[in-house]
C-alpha cells in the first residue's frame, strides 16, 4: 500500500504576501509541516506541489518538488482543482493532503490518523478542532434548545474542521469527489495545533507561540 503527501504551495499569496516563505523559529513557514511529514514512517513519498521552481530552497531535503502548472496559482481556481491534477499524475492508494500554514501540527497527530485509514476501519481522516459551547447559524442555535439550556459540559460538541490535513483513500476522490469519506476518523486538534495562518495576526501569533514551543 503506497501512502503519499502532498502539499499544495502558492507563492505569490494574497492576504499575507509571500506567506510561505516568511521565517518561524528559524525555517521559512513551508518548511515546518513538510518536516514533520517525511518522519512518518508509513508515508512513502512528501511532496511539495507548486508552480515555482524556486520553492526548492526553503523545503528539507527529504521532500520531493513537483512543479505544477501556473494555471493553477488563479485566484478563482478551486482546491479540488489542483488536487485533482495531482493526483492524476503521481499515483497512490492513500493520499495525505496538508497545508503548510498549519507549522505547529504534531507527527503524533498525523500518525494517528492514518493509522485509522490504513488499517481499513476508516475511508478518510481529518484534523478537527472540538468546540464545546453555544453555537448559532443563520440566526438560529444550531447545539442548544433556548427554552431548555444545558450547561456546556453537557452539550453535544462542534467539530471544527482545520487546513492541517485530510487523509483519503484515492477512490474517496476519484469517485467521488471528496475529501472526506463516508466513515472519516476525526483527529481531535486543539491550542497551538490548531493554529493555522491566513493573515498578519495569525503569523504573529504564530511567531510568539514559536518562542515557547519546541519546533523547527
Amino acid at each position: 500500500m503506497k501512502v503519499v503527501a502532498f502539499l499544495p504551495i502558492k507563492l505569490n499569496s494574497q492576504r499575507l504576501p509571500h506567506k510561505n516563505i516568511l521565517p518561524i523559529a528559524g525555517h521559512p513557514l513551508c518548511w515546518h509541516l513538510p518536516n514533520t511529514l517525511v518522519k512518518v514512517q508509513e508515508i512513502d513519498e512528501v511532496y511539495v506541489y507548486c508552480s515555482d521552481s524556486s520553492v526548492k530552497e526553503y523545503l528539507p531535503e527529504q521532500v520531493k518538488f513537483k512543479q505544477r502548472s501556473k494555471e493553477l496559482d488563479g485566484d478563482l481556481v478551486k482546491g479540488f482543482d489542483i488536487y485533482k491534477n495531482f493526483i492524476a499524475e503521481i499515483d497512490a492508494d492513500i493520499y495525505v493532503l496538508a497545508h503548510t500554514t498549519s507549522p505547529f501540527i504534531k507527527q503524533e497527530s498525523i500518525e494517528n490518523a492514518l493509522k485509522h485509514v490504513i488499517s481499513g476501519n476508516n475511508d478518510s481522516a481529518f484534523s478537527a478542532e472540538r468546540i464545546q459551547t453555544f453555537a448559532w447559524y443563520d440566526g438560529k442555535p444550531i447545539n442548544y434548545d433556548l427554552e431548555n439550556v444545558p450547561r456546556t459540559q453537557d452539550m453535544n460538541p462542534i467539530w471544527v474542521e482545520t487546513s492541517a490535513f485530510f487523509i483519503f483513500k484515492k477512490e474517496i476522490f476519484t469517485k467521488y469527489n471528496r475529501r472526506i469519506g463516508f466513515t472519516p476518523y476525526i483527529q481531535e486538534v486543539s491550542g497551538v495545533e490548531a493554529v493555522d495562518i491566513d493573515e498578519k495576526k495569525d503569523y504573529d501569533l504564530a511567531c510568539k507561540l514559536a518562542e515557547i514551543e519546541e519546533i523547527g
